[in-house]
């Protein structure tokens, strides 16, 4: 994406101020929901993002309850996170509006139009987006929409790392009203990294979350959304299949990452959990992970374009993929289409427990142990029979009775003793 901070023919928000404090400079993105501007805060003179909502998107007029939930954001501190600043309504466009940290940067949607990114480059993103994740998670916060567009890429000041990911757009659903924004019998939410409960129009949770992260990377990893094709079809895809992970992409990945986009919430693993796991993943040059694309180092990337939350092309408002679309309002799906009766749609998820990826790993370990406790139980046995028969005269063909032996091995003695006394 490329900043123009020259007026846009036709916009009128450009040049103008809201809130008398927040001048626009110039439009970064539009999308359905909302336009993106560059501008700069006058009272402290730095720098902003101010994203501008439609006229339809009412609900953070509401002065009490906009600084309620202004604080909360504003006081979530993260290196992935995209910082909110303010939240306000402007009296003069009767336009509802967020001010948040300018990134200088791309997004990953434009940066994967290059093709796939390598895998040591995909571990740290996904460790990064995890983290935010686990941080917003533990205040009681669902994104709802992670997905490419909303994952802007900073440079990095490491020689190790040429840039940082940072999640933007959480907290929306908060500062504007559900009730409001959706109406009765619609949804928001971007078709292509909708979770299965989503799709159903049950309330995500934060397994929601770990889902779409999980496509996300996938697609990051593979160059090709996992879910294409016209909005409902899209959607409705997840409910009867899992998305396609090759095995070419290392056995690590494929595990971590059908655990994320497992179909039921419960079984996935949470936020925490994929932070932790991605630190862990086989990113060497000579690890299985090659895919058939060929892959892009982000430090290869031309100049970065400034860019502020949301990640949307002025020229591109419209997208031939409906799956990969900005964020829109979409009908809510009839679960009987889909084959799930309403009475028996999935329950809002209210725990934030989920599975963990440990339980693999044990799963893998106790036929280790059990087999290593069998040949120490036969060689104790081999012993002690042997010791037993070598005590008794040549003379008496009789076997003499074996020791007690206390706990479980004493038990397997009595029943080896009884089978060869009888």
């Amino acid at each position: 994406m490329t900043t123009s901070p020259d007026r846009v023919a036709g916009d009128s928000f450009v040049g103008s101020t809201l809130g008398e404090r927040y001048r626009l400079d110039g439009l970064i993105g539009r999308g359905g929901m909302a336009s993106v501007y560059r501008g700069e805060d006058l009272a402290l003179g730095r720098p902003v993002a101010v994203k501008v909502f439609a006229e339809a998107a009412e609900g953070i007029d509401d002065a009490e309850r906009r600084r309620s939930e202004t604080a909360l954001l504003a006081s979530l501190a993260h290196r992935a996170l995209v910082r909110l600043y303010d939240a306000a309504h402007d009296p003069g466009s009767g336009r509802e509006f967020l001010v948040m940290e300018l990134v200088d940067g791309r997004d990953l949607r434009e940066a994967l139009q290059l093709g796939p990114i390598g895998s040591a480059d995909a571990a740290g993103m996904l460790a990064d987006l995890a983290e935010a994740l686990h941080v917003i998670h533990e205040r009681g916060i669902v994104h709802r929409d992670v997905k490419p567009a909303n994952v802007l890429l900073e440079p990095a000041h490491l020689p190790s790392r040429t840039w940082n990911a940072k999640l933007a757009d959480f907290g929306i659903a908060r500062l504007i009203d559900d009730a409001r924004i959706t109406r009765t019998g619609l949804l928001v939410g971007t078709p292509g990294y909708l979770s299965p409960e989503q799709v159903t129009g049950s309330a995500p949770g934060p397994a929601a979350d770990v889902y779409s992260l999980g496509l996300l990377v996938l697609e990051a990893r593979t160059g090709e959304a996992a879910f294409p094709g016209p909005a409902v079809e899209s959607a409705s895809a997840r409910l009867v299949r899992d998305p396609d992970i090759p095995a070419s992409l290392g056995a690590d990945w494929v595990t971590l990452l059908r655990a994320m986009t497992a179909r039921e919430p419960a079984d996935r693993p949470s936020a925490l959990d994929v932070a932790v796991a991605a630190a862990t993943l086989d990113t060497s040059p000579g690890a299985a992970g090659v895919v058939t694309a060929p892959t892009v180092a982000f430090g290869d990337l031309a100049a970065p374009a400034t860019q502020a939350v949301g990640g949307m092309s002025p020229s591109a408002v419209e997208e031939e993929d409906d799956s990969t679309a900005d964020t829109r309002i979409l009908p809510a799906p009839d679960r009987s289409f889909f084959g799930v009766p309403a009475a028996s749609a999935p329950a809002p998820e209210t725990s934030r427990r989920a599975a963990r990826i440990s339980d693999r790993h044990r799963r893998w370990v106790r036929p280790a142990i059990a087999v290593t406790l069998l040949a120490a139980i036969a060689t104790v046995v081999a012993l002690v029979i042997g010791s037993a028969l070598a005590a008794q005269p040549a003379v008496d063909s009789t076997p003499a009775p074996l020791p007690e032996v206390p706990g479980e091995l004493g038990v397997h003695l009595e029943e080896l003793e009884e089978a060869v006394a009888g």
